[in-house]
């Protein structure tokens, strides 16, 4: 399978531009093409390790807004809605789309829970990350992960989820405040970077991938775009 993209990995494209590359493809004579419905820097490098090269469109959606008992269920309907609100941008017409074999569109989403302060099912989405850093100290949450495919030239559309768990030795207050300082932290839902070199070393065990945790299992998503072919 030959993998290549409409722009750099680390690049966005407009609706426009992605309508406008469609009519380059024939003459590139691309089987494939990949678009990424994150702005995640953290997903853009692992879709990138994994080897593919794909455009980027954020979806732009209100997250709050879609509510699900099970967190199972809620990173699911989140990706859905993503998908639909990339697909709605795009506006692609089926002559659009007649000469090219393949156009692929990945949408994730990721919720964490504190395993050890709240119950399992209450997963968090947005939450004040100083105080959930100081929560994961010598305790354990767990992340669930969704993965939506859609072959927009076939209509295929398939999601999955998975599941990781993760232990935390004690987390020194001097490295909690150098964490808030730095600010990264600040960006990210739940406030939880395993990867980060100052929480790394804390890290007790990891039950599942990293890359899971960091918001795109490649594992998932390497069969889903198999899948979709």
């Amino acid at each position: 399978m030959t993998k290549e993209s409409l722009t750099r990995p680390d690049s966005p494209v407009s609706p426009s531009e992605f309508r406008q590359s469609l009519g380059n493809m024939e003459a590139s004579a691309t089987p494939v093409k990949i678009i990424l419905g994150s702005s995640s820097m953290p997903r853009r490098k692992i879709l990138a390790e994994m080897g593919y090269e794909f455009s980027v469109m954020a979806a732009d959606i209100d997250e709050k807004s879609i509510r699900k008992e099970k967190p199972e269920d809620l990173v699911m309907a989140i990706a859905e809605a993503k998908a639909a609100a990339i697909i709605s941008k795009l506006q692609i017409t089926d002559s659009q789309l007649g000469n090219v074999k393949q156009t692929i569109l990945i949408v994730a989403d990721t919720a964490e829970a504190i395993l050890n302060r709240l119950p399992i099912g209450d997963y968090i989405k947005e939450a004040e990350p100083t105080i959930l850093i100081t929560d994961y100290s010598g305790g354990q949450c767990a992340t669930v992960s969704s993965v939506l495919v859609t072959n927009l030239k076939t209509g295929f559309r398939k999601g999955e989820w998975d599941r990781v768990e993760i232990q935390f030795h004690e987390i020194p207050d001097e490295v909690i405040e150098k964490l808030i300082e730095e600010g990264i932290v600040l960006n990210v839902a739940g406030g939880l970077i395993i990867e980060h070199s100052l929480i790394l070393p804390y890290v007790k065990q990891v039950v599942g991938a990293m890359d899971s945790v960091m918001g795109l299992p490649k594992a998932v998503t390497e069969k889903l775009i198999k899948e979709a072919l």
